[in-house]
């Protein structure tokens, strides 16, 4: 081979970004980004849907994708069990089903479901979670459907049941226990190693109160942490091991959306009783309520709907459909909009330079990702819609309340 077309091939490849997985919560960097290019801009129930598979079990669990397969949890309530589903990627095709848990079913908040946790994957093994009420439990299975182990915390007490998903980091799986613990009993967050299902590790929580944030693995301030919102408190610890780095009270009571990282920002928008949009230094220990809120504004933000930031902007849409975008260093709001008056509980996904707000009408607003607001496409899929979409190698992948969608340009 010649030298000048060997280096133009060198050049070639080095040049092009591998396609990513979405292989849990929120993405591969569990803050709703992505780095692909190529997603499509609009859509209809017909119109750029490369497939569309009808799920016989309900759910609010977000579809992940992992080397070739899309892994998305459900409840056939008829038949009270929780169940795992994996579709192939390409064809849409349901490879196989796994009943996890068949039990009576929790009583739940009216806008949760019985199958609300998102599957984590790690392109050998599946992991999630479901409530056999009191136990929470946690299952590994391997890409072919086999249950490698399965695991039983604790006990898991909530009036609104239960949705928190496994994060995983290197060779654990962390999962939230956040509840209104009764007399003599903890919340918790209690990590599994991966491949045995051996404990790790395990972390009493204050307060005992529900909320249901997963925890999120950032590498912030020269250190990896985990981070979560959630019982009256923002939180920080070394994921290797569990120790606390920080803490901030409040800013109020629940908390069900995630935080991200920006800019080496911590944001988060929350939560009950009371809305807050907050940004956080997250080179502190100890307790630096006092010392390392950037910017906060009360009555601002939401409270299920995650954010998602985007060259220095954070973007939001709250509960009733309202989206605004902030300044990440200084908390300025640059714009706010009213998207739509169907409630919001999907978060926000930030692709091709576009920020996706999807509707619980199955309506996706695709709005510019910038300084000033610019509505680019509205999308109506003709299905109710209350998971987070994944975005992967040109395709989205949607759960809505009847089938999982995969939307792309034809």
């Amino acid at each position: 081979m010649h030298a000048r077309p060997f280096a133009a091939l060198v050049l070639l490849f080095a040049g092009t970004a591998a396609a990513e997985d979405w292989p849990g919560w929120r993405g591969p960097r569990a803050d709703g980004t992505v780095t692909d290019k190529g997603f499509a801009l609009t859509w209809t129930g017909t119109d750029n849907v490369r497939w569309k598979l009808p799920l016989p079990g309900g759910g609010h669990s977000s579809p992940v994708v992992s080397k070739g397969r899309v892994f998305v949890a459900g409840c056939v309530e008829a038949d009270k069990a929780r169940v795992l589903y994996c579709v192939d990627r390409k064809t849409g095709k349901l490879v196989w089903e796994k009943s996890a848990v068949v039990s009576d079913l929790e009583k739940k908040h009216s806008e949760n479901s019985w199958a609300s946790s998102t599957p984590a994957a790690d392109g050998e093994r599946v992991y999630i979670t479901f409530l056999d009420k009191p136990r929470l439990r946690v299952f590994c299975y391997d890409f072919d459907g086999n249950k490698l182990w399965e695991r039983n915390p604790g006990e898991f007490h909530s009036v609104h049941g239960f949705c928190s998903p496994p994060t995983l980091y290197k060779d654990l799986v962390i999962v939230n226990a956040d509840q209104d613990a009764p007399s003599g009993k903890n919340a918790y967050i209690v990590a599994f190693d991966k491949k045995t299902g051996e404990e790790r590790w395990r972390i009493d929580r204050p307060n005992k109160l529900r909320s249901y944030c997963p925890p999120v693995i950032v590498h912030a301030a020269g250190k990896d942490q985990m981070v979560l919102t959630g019982s009256k408190c923002v939180t920080s610890y070394d994921p290797s091991t569990g120790k606390q780095n920080w803490i901030i009270d409040g800013p109020t009571e629940q908390f069900v959306s995630s935080m991200v990282l920006h800019d080496g920002v911590l944001l988060l928008t929350a939560g009950f009783p009371v809305h807050w949009v907050m940004a956080i230094d997250p080179s502190g220990s100890g307790n630096v309520s006092k010392t390392h809120v950037m910017w906060s504004k009360k009555n601002e933000g939401g409270y299920v709907p995650s954010p998602v930031a985007h060259n220095g902007r954070l973007f939001l849409v709250n509960d009733t459909g309202t989206a605004s975008c902030w300044d990440v260093k200084t908390g300025k709001q640059y714009w706010q909009e009213q998207l739509s008056r169907s409630k919001h509980h999907a978060s926000a996904v930030a692709a091709d330079g576009r920020v996706y707000f999807t509707s619980d009408d199955g309506v996706t607003f695709v709005v510019q990702a910038s300084d000033n607001y610019e509505l680019l496409a509205k999308n109506a899929l003709g299905e109710k819609v209350f998971a987070s979409p994944a975005f992967s190698d040109g395709d989205i992948f949607i759960r809505g309340a009847g089938h999982l969608w995969c939307i792309g340009k034809k």
